[in-house]
Protein backbone atom coordinates (compact mmCIF):
# COMPACT_ATOMS: atom_id res chain seq x y z
CA UNK A 1 0.00 0.00 0.00
CA UNK A 2 1.19 3.47 -0.93
CA UNK A 3 1.21 6.30 1.62
CA UNK A 4 -0.38 9.60 0.69
CA UNK A 5 1.59 12.78 0.36
CA UNK A 6 1.47 15.14 3.32
CA UNK A 7 -0.56 17.94 1.65
CA UNK A 8 -3.06 15.40 0.31
CA UNK A 9 -3.58 13.97 3.81
CA UNK A 10 -4.19 17.49 5.12
CA UNK A 11 -6.82 18.03 2.34
CA UNK A 12 -4.81 20.93 0.93
CA UNK A 13 -3.69 19.71 -2.51
CA UNK A 14 -5.23 17.52 -5.19
CA UNK A 15 -2.08 16.62 -7.12
CA UNK A 16 -3.94 15.25 -10.17
CA UNK A 17 -5.90 18.47 -10.60
CA UNK A 18 -2.78 20.58 -9.99
CA UNK A 19 -0.83 18.68 -12.65
CA UNK A 20 -3.58 19.30 -15.23
CA UNK A 21 -3.62 23.01 -14.38
CA UNK A 22 0.17 23.24 -14.71
CA UNK A 23 0.16 21.40 -18.05
CA UNK A 24 -2.30 23.94 -19.49
CA UNK A 25 0.40 26.64 -19.11
CA UNK A 26 -2.34 29.23 -18.53
CA UNK A 27 -2.43 31.60 -15.59
CA UNK A 28 -4.73 30.55 -12.74
CA UNK A 29 -7.23 32.58 -10.78
CA UNK A 30 -7.11 30.89 -7.39
CA UNK A 31 -10.25 31.08 -5.21
CA UNK A 32 -9.94 29.88 -1.60
CA UNK A 33 -12.13 30.03 1.50
CA UNK A 34 -10.82 30.51 5.03
CA UNK A 35 -12.91 30.54 8.20
CA UNK A 36 -13.62 34.28 7.84
CA UNK A 37 -12.67 35.42 4.34
CA UNK A 38 -12.26 34.59 0.67
CA UNK A 39 -8.81 34.79 -0.90
CA UNK A 40 -8.35 35.52 -4.63
CA UNK A 41 -4.96 35.33 -6.35
CA UNK A 42 -3.84 35.62 -9.97
CA UNK A 43 -1.02 33.06 -10.25
CA UNK A 44 1.50 32.44 -13.03
CA UNK A 45 3.36 29.11 -13.02
CA UNK A 46 6.83 28.71 -14.47
CA UNK A 47 8.43 25.28 -14.19
CA UNK A 48 5.98 24.30 -11.39
CA UNK A 49 6.90 27.37 -9.35
CA UNK A 50 4.00 29.69 -8.64
CA UNK A 51 4.32 33.47 -8.82
CA UNK A 52 1.40 35.56 -7.52
CA UNK A 53 0.80 38.62 -9.73
CA UNK A 54 -1.89 40.04 -7.48
CA UNK A 55 -3.93 38.82 -4.59
CA UNK A 56 -6.44 40.12 -2.07
CA UNK A 57 -9.00 38.88 0.42
CA UNK A 58 -12.58 39.87 1.17
CA UNK A 59 -11.43 42.33 3.89
CA UNK A 60 -10.85 44.61 0.89
CA UNK A 61 -14.63 45.09 0.63
CA UNK A 62 -14.59 47.06 3.91
CA UNK A 63 -12.64 49.81 2.08
CA UNK A 64 -15.34 49.99 -0.61
CA UNK A 65 -18.26 50.50 1.74
CA UNK A 66 -19.09 47.07 3.16
CA UNK A 67 -20.95 47.91 6.40
CA UNK A 68 -19.26 47.11 9.72
CA UNK A 69 -22.47 45.43 10.94
CA UNK A 70 -22.08 42.87 8.12
CA UNK A 71 -18.38 42.27 8.88
CA UNK A 72 -19.22 38.67 9.82
CA UNK A 73 -20.67 38.03 6.36
CA UNK A 74 -17.47 38.68 4.37
CA UNK A 75 -17.75 35.02 3.36
CA UNK A 76 -21.29 35.25 1.95
CA UNK A 77 -22.56 34.90 -1.63
CA UNK A 78 -22.70 38.73 -2.15
CA UNK A 79 -19.07 38.98 -0.95
CA UNK A 80 -18.03 36.16 -3.31
CA UNK A 81 -19.77 37.88 -6.24
CA UNK A 82 -18.08 41.21 -5.49
CA UNK A 83 -14.68 39.51 -5.16
CA UNK A 84 -15.15 37.92 -8.58
CA UNK A 85 -16.32 41.22 -10.04
CA UNK A 86 -13.30 43.08 -8.64
CA UNK A 87 -10.86 40.38 -9.82
CA UNK A 88 -12.35 40.46 -13.33
CA UNK A 89 -12.13 44.25 -13.54
CA UNK A 90 -8.50 44.13 -12.36
CA UNK A 91 -7.59 41.48 -14.97
CA UNK A 92 -9.18 43.54 -17.76
CA UNK A 93 -7.67 46.84 -16.53
CA UNK A 94 -4.13 45.39 -16.30
CA UNK A 95 -4.62 43.57 -19.66
CA UNK A 96 -3.66 40.20 -18.18
CA UNK A 97 -4.14 36.86 -19.94
CA UNK A 98 -7.47 35.05 -19.55
CA UNK A 99 -7.06 32.77 -16.50
CA UNK A 100 -8.32 29.31 -15.58
CA UNK A 101 -10.30 29.29 -12.34
CA UNK A 102 -8.70 27.08 -9.67
CA UNK A 103 -10.96 26.17 -6.73
CA UNK A 104 -8.60 23.66 -5.15
CA UNK A 105 -10.28 21.28 -2.70
CA UNK A 106 -13.60 23.20 -2.53
CA UNK A 107 -16.57 20.99 -3.45
CA UNK A 108 -18.16 21.96 -6.74
CA UNK A 109 -21.86 22.39 -5.85
CA UNK A 110 -24.38 24.48 -7.83
CA UNK A 111 -25.77 27.76 -6.40
CA UNK A 112 -22.92 28.12 -3.89
CA UNK A 113 -20.39 30.85 -3.09
CA UNK A 114 -18.02 29.60 -5.77
CA UNK A 115 -20.69 30.06 -8.44
CA UNK A 116 -21.41 33.52 -7.01
CA UNK A 117 -17.69 34.26 -7.55
CA UNK A 118 -17.90 32.93 -11.14
CA UNK A 119 -20.98 35.07 -11.85
CA UNK A 120 -19.01 38.13 -10.68
CA UNK A 121 -16.16 37.25 -13.04
CA UNK A 122 -18.53 36.81 -15.98
CA UNK A 123 -20.39 40.06 -15.21
CA UNK A 124 -17.08 41.95 -15.14
CA UNK A 125 -16.30 40.87 -18.72
CA UNK A 126 -14.22 37.68 -18.35
CA UNK A 127 -15.33 34.95 -20.75
CA UNK A 128 -16.03 31.68 -18.91
CA UNK A 129 -18.32 28.88 -20.10
CA UNK A 130 -20.80 27.97 -17.38
CA UNK A 131 -24.44 26.88 -17.23
CA UNK A 132 -26.81 29.62 -16.08
CA UNK A 133 -28.65 27.13 -13.82
CA UNK A 134 -25.51 26.78 -11.66
CA UNK A 135 -25.56 30.41 -10.47
CA UNK A 136 -27.33 31.47 -7.27
CA UNK A 137 -30.57 33.46 -7.63
CA UNK A 138 -30.23 37.21 -8.21
CA UNK A 139 -31.85 37.98 -4.82
CA UNK A 140 -29.21 35.91 -3.02
CA UNK A 141 -26.38 37.54 -4.99
CA UNK A 142 -27.62 41.03 -4.12
CA UNK A 143 -27.94 40.16 -0.44
CA UNK A 144 -31.70 40.22 0.04
CA UNK A 145 -31.38 36.99 2.04
CA UNK A 146 -29.14 38.57 4.70
CA UNK A 147 -30.46 39.85 8.06
CA UNK A 148 -31.24 43.26 6.58
CA UNK A 149 -31.85 44.07 2.91
CA UNK A 150 -28.35 44.60 1.54
CA UNK A 151 -29.22 45.30 -2.13
CA UNK A 152 -28.71 49.13 -2.08
CA UNK A 153 -25.32 48.83 -0.38
CA UNK A 154 -24.43 46.00 -2.79
CA UNK A 155 -25.06 48.24 -5.84
CA UNK A 156 -23.04 51.11 -4.29
CA UNK A 157 -20.06 48.82 -3.65
CA UNK A 158 -20.30 47.40 -7.18
CA UNK A 159 -20.15 50.92 -8.66
CA UNK A 160 -17.08 51.77 -6.51
CA UNK A 161 -15.33 48.56 -7.64
CA UNK A 162 -15.71 49.54 -11.31
CA UNK A 163 -13.41 52.54 -10.86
Amino acid sequence: MRTQKKRRKQCKTDYGKRLKLLKSESPRLVFRKTNKYFIVQYVLSEEAQDKVSFGFNSKLLLKYGWPEEFKGSLKSIPAAYLMGYFAGKKILKDKLTQPIVDIGMIRNLHKTKFYGFLKGLIDSGIKINCKKEAFPEEDRIKGKSLKKDFSKTFEEIKIKLEK
